[in-house]
Order: structure tokens, then C-alpha cells, then sequence
């Protein structure tokens, strides 16, 4: 595959600013309704990521309004960046190339940065209407998106693609990974479980690591990535040089930066949140800055108070927050405050 392809590719991968061979990055993980614009601002100012991709657009008309897409992406307002200067890939979602070429191009109108492709959803609804993981089922479409796609952007701005190993074999991912790259692509990440298997055990790391060797385009692991050792064994297993973080940056704020640090692209000297841990000290002035991030997007009173107790719960999965039990029981942010004292 690799002699196949590698001529193919190069004058793409030469346009990759964002995903270089030899140069490891660490990317926040697009994850609906969690990693929307208030937490990549704030996952973003803690530092570690070399950029962040949006929870997905769903394409389901010929284009949308711009104002769907600023909801979704309020950074592409400001140069497609977070407030700290963190780049921001859109990704979007749907079955149609010649809809999903439309929506692409009039994003990169707007200032996205760049197109990511979301075949990796496992979602029943979105599934059953022709989007994210579905289409695993017949890589030559996700050849056709991508090249659609890829024809469709300026020559500069990268396309890549997000998908999981397969609808329920993991050997489809040979297939998938050439399609991707026959489309185009300019990376690939490959959440390392099937569709069938949502988000359950085993992860198949190393399925990873068979595929990139074959691929003369980067690729980014990503799944169950939730702690440094994680890490360092993903990163054994694959040989990757680049990570995909979700639900680990969540539960372990000073995950990211660790990472960042063992990859040797930390962009802070002095972390102030080594160590992080799960004291309630630590904790307070974060969610006091999301809340003060999320409040103006905020859709009513409950809609931030619900926001934290996702976020506290996620958390709650990997290590003891004792003292946010009160939080869950709270129907106010003064209740919410008040756990803190």
C-alpha cells in the first residue's frame, strides 16, 4: 500500500501544517455536546494541544445557514483559533460527497482552518440517517467524501479523516485507511474499537500500529487514552507519534500537558497543574472559568449546572471526588459554590 500511495500523497502531506511526520502533536478530541466552545477554550488556555476539532456538523441540506455554523464554531469568528491562540479543525458529518463538498468549502469561506470527516460516529440515530460510522460499511464511499471534499477546499487547507476500525471486524481497517487515503486525506485517526463495540473493552491498539506502517500519511491514535501510562503504552504499541485525547482530558485536567511534555512539545515552562489530582482546591477555579466561559452561550440556568455535574461525572470515573457528591444533588450554581466551602 505504501509504494501505491506514497506518490499520491506528496504534495498533500507537504500542506499538512497541522499533522507532520516527525513532528508529535497532541489533538483534542471531538466528542458531542462535551468538547464544544466552552471547554476547547478552556482545554486550550491549560495548554499540551497543538489544535482542537469541533463536535461535528451534521450536513443534511445542500448548505447550511452561516449562523448554524457559528453556533457550532464560534472560533471561526476569530481566524478559526480559541481565544488562546489554538487552532481549530471543523469537522463535519453526513453520506452525501457533493453536500459535504458544499458545507466544506463555505467553511473554509468562513475561516476554518480546516476539514475533518467524522466516519467514526456510533450513534444509532446518526447512524440510521447515513452518517459517522455507518459508512464503514462500504469503504469505496468514503473515498468518494473525501475526495469530494478534498476537491472541493482550497489546495492549502488540510482534509483529514476520523474513523474506527470497522463496522464489527477490525481487519476492515485496511480498507477504510485506503479509502482515506485514495480520497485524499492528509491524516487519519483511528479510534482503535469497531462500531459494534461503542466504547467497551478490549482496545485494539495495535491494530493501529499494523495500519500506520502501511500508510504513507500520518496517523493519529486515538481511544482509551486516560492516563500518562496509558500513553506511554499506546504509544509503544503503535508507534505512533500522535494522540487524539477525549475523555482523559476531561477526568485528568493535567493530562494533556504531561503528554505534551513526554512527547517534548509542552508550551509551558512551569505547568501550574502538575499534579493536578482531585482536590476540590484545584478544581474550584476551573469550573469557575468554564462557567464563566459557558455562560453567555448558556441555554438556560440549568444548561451550565448540567454541563459541570457531566463534567464532574466524567471525572468521577477514574478517580474519588468525594466532595462532589453535593454538586449532583445541586439545582443552582450558589448550591454549586457552596459544596466548595
Amino acid at each position: 500500500m505504501e509504494n501505491q500511495f506514497q506518490s499520491f500523497h506528496a504534495r498533500y502531506i507537504k500542506l499538512s501544517a497541522f499533522i507532520k511526520k516527525g513532528e508529535p502533536a497532541l489533538l483534542l478530541a471531538p466528542m458531542e455536546g462535551v468538547t464544544d466552545f466552552p471547554m476547547r477554550t478552556l482545554l486550550s488556555e491549560l495548554g499540551g494541544f497543538k489544535f482542537c476539532v469541533s463536535e461535528f456538523v451534521r450536513v443534511n441540506q445542500e448548505i447550511l445557514p452561516d449562523r448554524v455554523f457559528y453556533k457550532f464554531v464560534p472560533e471561526l469568528k476569530t481566524n478559526g483559533k480559541t481565544a488562546s491562540g489554538c487552532p481549530v479543525i471543523v469537522q463535519i458529518l453526513g453520506g452525501n460527497p457533493v453536500k459535504m463538498a458544499k458545507t466544506a468549502l463555505r467553511l473554509t469561506q468562513l475561516g476554518a482552518l480546516g476539514i475533518d470527516i467524522n466516519f467514526g460516529c456510533p450513534a444509532p440515530t446518526v447512524n440510521r440517517n447515513d452518517g459517522g460510522a455507518v459508512i464503514l460499511k462500504e469503504p469505496h464511499r468514503i473515498k468518494e467524501i473525501v475526495g469530494a471534499v478534498r476537491a472541493a477546499v482550497p489546495y492549502h487547507i488540510p482534509v483529514s479523516a476520523k474513523v474506527r476500525l470497522g463496522w464489527d471486524q477490525v481487519e476492515e481497517i485496511y480498507k477504510i485507511s485506503e479509502a482515506a487515503v485514495l480520497g485524499g486525506a492528509s491524516w487519519l485517526t483511528i479510534h482503535a474499537r469497531t462500531r459494534a463495540q461503542g466504547y467497551a473493552k478490549p482496545i485494539h491498539w495495535h491494530m493501529i500500529g499494523e495500519v500506520s506502517k502501511k500508510l504513507s500519511i500520518p496517523v493519529v491514535a486515538n481511544g482509551d487514552i486516560g492516563s500518562l501510562e496509558d500513553f506511554k503504552v499506546c504509544r509503544e504499541v503503535t508507534g505512533c507519534e500522535h494522540f487524539m485525547l477525549g475523555r482523559g482530558a476531561l477526568s485528568e485536567p493535567s493530562l494533556a500537558l504531561s503528554i505534551a511534555k513526554e512527547l517534548g512539545v509542552s508550551d509551558l515552562k512551569d505547568p501550574i497543574l502538575t499534579g493536578f489530582g482531585n482536590s476540590k482546591e484545584r478544581w474550584l477555579p476551573l469550573l469557575q472559568r468554564f462557567v464563566e466561559l459557558g455562560e453567555p452561550q448558556a441555554i438556560n440556568p440549568n444548561y451550565t449546572i448540567r454541563r459541570i455535574k457531566q463534567w464532574l461525572n466524567l471525572a468521577s470515573r477514574t478517580q474519588t471526588l468525594t466532595w462532589a457528591e453535593p454538586i449532583k444533588r445541586s439545582l443552582t450554581l450558589e448550591e454549586v459554590w457552596q459544596a466548595f466551602q
